[in-house]
């Protein structure tokens, strides 16, 4: 039974062969078949020609022409993304500067909406993992540290600036007296709620989820706060350091392409020993430039005692020393030399600002290095989309976090200056001495203004009438 099926199928694949190969078929000269018994239709080749004229005429790409079209294609998407970068870079100077001259409120508000979106970001790359697996709480857990971290960072320095206003008001005071205490409950809470939401199987991959949260708090969170705080001591700590940091990647990135040879470091391989010391220049010449006219304007070197402030009311304060120029004798002049100036008027500032310039060019650069490492490791190009053409927040901040922090260290360490203040001395009073002893710090401090002169002593009699009549 086999043997006859194979014939049939034999003879069945013979005749097809045949009929194929015959050249005198009347349907093959009817389509003009070729010696290779290949037909193709006259009319439908002349229109595949016809259409390959008409697509070049148009402009587009036939089959023998598919590289200009991918050259096109990749051109066009470089322009569109060149463009979107540029507006989106207009956009966000417009928005600093508009909001650095409204007001030293509005700042904060831009420094806090940064430091969300860039928490935001880092932890996001940690939570696919935790979505995968199901895990109840770790975003909830990741949005309830930022909330208790930024509860106690924000209450320290809202104590700490306003201690006139937080520290008189019924309401606010047991919140400020307590404030440490409060926040440190509030992260045992935290932590608490994390060891209870333990599950078995997935201990590790929780206590990895548990350190990258305490990690991103630190570098982001912890760091923007200090940032913060230079908006409150002047906006000049603020706009100097931001800048330096914006002025030194732009060099870095012009000197770079210019005359650049040698690899700096492999974690950023377009990163160039010649950029990197032609930007420390450049940011070096601006610092002083930049710093000689902030110091005219007392908006930015004046400390925060108004937040309804901006670029047109002004502030007012006694300049720091570190502001006022000093006439400093110049070495190596010889006495006789009459024709070369021997003393020269500089603020000290501009030595500050040499030292400030220096950290913005070789060490913040390391920030940026560290955020190229953690991509690297995550294989993600960005941290995310939030900024069209510019990739994520913190792919514009990963220097500012630690530029920031630098600029509030070496400010409270070699320029701030400490005295008392009323907030200090109402802090010490009310935290230090019992409520008679307060009433007998007001009369004897009532008593000194009369004899100065800047009371009526009917004032004093006023004030003991009065703390007879709630003694009663």
């Amino acid at each position: 039974m086999t043997k006859p099926k194979k014939d049939i199928k034999f003879q069945h694949r013979e005749r097809r062969q045949s009929r194929g190969s015959m050249s005198d078929s009347p349907t093959e000269e009817r389509n003009g078949a070729n010696a290779n018994g290949n037909s193709k239709s006259p009319t439908r080749h002349a229109n595949s020609e016809k259409q390959k004229g008409a697509d070049a005429a148009a402009g587009w790409a036939t089959d023998d022409e598919k590289v200009p079209v991918k050259e096109q294609s990749e051109f066009e998407k470089k322009r569109q993304t060149f463009i979107t970068r540029a507006i989106w870079t207009f956009v966000m100077i417009g928005i600093f500067f508009g909001s650095m001259f409204a007001g030293h409120i509005y700042m904060l508000i831009i420094v806090t909406a940064v430091q969300i979106i860039s928490y935001k970001e880092v932890i996001a790359i940690a939570n696919v993992p935790s979505r995968a697996r199901s895990l109840r709480f770790t975003k909830t857990l990741n949005w309830y540290f930022l909330g208790s971290t930024m509860y106690f960072l924000y209450g320290e320095s809202v104590i700490y600036y306003f201690k006139h206003i937080v520290l008189v008001d019924k309401v606010l005071l047991p919140f400020a007296t307590h404030h440490r205490f409060i926040s440190f409950m509030l992260y045992v809470m935290g932590f608490v709620f994390f060891v209870g939401s333990l599950q078995k199987g997935h201990y590790k991959f929780q206590f990895t989820q548990f350190a990258w949260t305490h990690m991103a708090l630190y570098l982001i969170v912890v760091q923007a706060h200090f940032i913060m705080n230079n908006i409150f001591e002047g906006m000049i700590w603020f706009f100097l350091p931001v800048s330096l940091v914006i002025t030194n990647d732009i060099f870095a990135y012009i000197c770079g392409i210019t005359f650049g040879r040698t690899q700096l470091i492999k974690i950023s391989p377009k990163k160039t020993v010649e950029g990197f010391v032609g930007a420390w220049i450049f940011t070096v010449l601006f610092g002083f430039g930049m710093t000689n006219v902030l110091m005219r304007s007392k908006y930015f070197i004046c400390p925060v005692n108004d937040l309804g402030a901006n670029i047109f009311t002004g502030l007012e304060c006694d300049p720091n020393p570190v502001f006022i120029p000093h006439t400093y004798q110049l070495p190596f002049i010889p006495p006789n030399w009459t024709h070369l100036p021997t003393t020269a008027s500089i603020s000290p500032m501009q030595f500050h600002i040499l030292v400030m310039a220096t950290f913005a060019s070789l060490i913040a650069p390391f920030g940026g290095f560290f955020a190229s490492g953690l991509k690297r490791t995550f294989n993600i190009k960005d941290f995310g989309d939030s900024i069209p053409g510019h990739g994520g927040m913190t792919d514009r901040m990963d220097c500012q976090f630690i530029m920031g922090f630098f600029a509030f260290m070496y400010y409270q360490s070699f320029i701030a200056v400490y005295k008392a203040s009323p907030g200090s001395v109402i802090e010490t009073a009310i935290t230090g001495l019992t409520p008679e002893e307060q009433v007998e710090v007001v009369k004897l401090l009532a008593k000194h203004l009369v004899n100065q002169g800047q009371l009526a002593p009917a004032a004093l009699e006023y004030l003991g009438e009065q703390f007879q009549m709630l003694r009663r």
